[in-house]
């Protein structure tokens, strides 16, 4: 079995017996243990896209070499630090019983949705609200300095940390009453993000509360267009990337700018072709993609008319990885689907994460007719 997370403020010997736990289930080819270390160490992950595993069997992650520091690696990055020394160095600041330690407190308060216990320490420390994370990570870029209302919409940022409480309506007003700054910055995926391009590109308990949050985040000035750097700067083009489409209809009538790829991706087909004689190249790619990962027929047939591509791959920001095909395929977009392959989409092209081609994205997420049609 593998371990239970520990709380945040848990001794450095209990990380050590997790890290003498996991040496020892590889030991015993425990699949637990396998599949953990293939996940988290470098090792074992691709060298371009740094989370992705290699392609190894169970097999030959057991036979290989796994010592001692190599499992202390593993679990400090489950953990989401960098290596040990960066775990090590913030437990220290935890158990000195400072800032580090009433940030990571109220932190668990947000995602837990423990109000009483989050506004006793706001009263106690009224900095907290502006407080950052000093956490020293294996992501880009290595401190995110998140705030609590961050962590509030990215659930709980950390991927071990990974909840949102049913009350974040009530938790975000609490924050914002303290003084939270509705479009601070945290250093997050290569760039920077808002609160309200987080909140449009995670889950939470249902979607109502997505909603909720987005309109008290807006109601207390954050910008509908968002600020930052990198991909996810528009809420809007992050919402509809991630396939939140409500948040996205949300951001729309909030007033935000709707350019070709906005309106392609909430098929609104009349301002699309409004828009299509006058937007780049690169916004007619990204218009493609959001047509064919949202299953906006009408939008994507005037861009397929119009002579875009769909043999391209996504570009940067919009998986990337994968064709049009492929997200019409996951999505279960029959007509989407049809249309790609009647425009001249091919079936053969494999993604560049899993090499699987269209009909074995239909097939994963369990859209078995349209795989066969797509295999033919």
């Amino acid at each position: 079995m593998p371990p239970e997370p520990l709380n945040f403020g848990a001794p450095l010997n209990a990380y050590l017996d997790q890290a003498q736990q996991l040496r020892a289930g590889h030991q015993q080819g425990e699949p637990w243990a396998i599949q953990a270390l293939h996940h988290l160490h470098p090792r074992f992950l691709q060298s371009e896209v740094k989370w992705l595993p290699q392609p190894l069997t169970p097999e030959q992650i057991q036979a290989a070499e796994v010592t001692s520091d190599d499992t202390r690696l593993a679990v400090a990055r489950f953990y989401s630090f960098e290596d040990w020394h960066a775990l090590a160095g913030h437990l220290d600041a935890i158990l000195a019983g400072g800032a580090v330690f009433r940030f990571e407190s109220a932190v668990e308060a947000v995602i837990d949705g423990d109000l009483p216990a989050l506004q006793a320490l706001l009263a106690a420390d009224p900095g907290l609200v502006h407080a950052r994370s000093s956490r020293v990570t294996h992501f880009d870029p290595p401190v995110h300095r998140s705030t609590l209302l961050h962590y509030l919409a990215a659930n709980g940022v950390e991927n071990y940390r990974q909840r949102s409480p049913a009350n974040a309506v009530e938790v975000a007003r609490a924050l914002l009453d303290a003084g939270a700054e509705p479009d601070s910055l945290a250093d997050l995926y290569g760039g920077q993000c808002t609160t309200l391009s987080l909140l449009v590109s995670s889950s939470v308990p249902a979607p109502q509360v997505q909603l909720e949050v987005a309109e008290l985040l807006l109601d207390r000035g954050a910008a509908v267009d968002g600020a930052g750097a990198g991909n996810w700067v528009s809420p809007l083009r992050t919402a509809l990337a991630f396939g939140f489409l409500d948040a996205a209809r949300l951001l729309a009538t909030r007033g935000a700018s709707l350019d070709l790829a906005a309106a392609a991706g909430l098929g609104d087909a009349a301002r699309a072709a409004e828009l299509l004689p006058e937007s780049d190249g690169p916004v007619r790619h990204a218009a493609l993609a959001l047509a064919a990962q949202l299953g906006q027929v009408e939008t994507l047939r005037l861009l397929l008319e119009f002579g875009e591509d769909p043999n391209r791959y996504n570009p940067t920001g919009l998986h990337a990885h994968a064709t049009p095909l492929h997200h019409a395929a996951l999505a279960g977009h029959d007509e989407a689907a049809r249309l790609l392959v009647a425009h001249g989409a091919r079936r053969d092209l494999p993604d560049k994460h899993w090499h699987a081609t269209p009909a074995g994205w239909a097939r994963h997420s369990g859209h078995q007719d349209l795989a066969r049609e797509l295999e033919h």
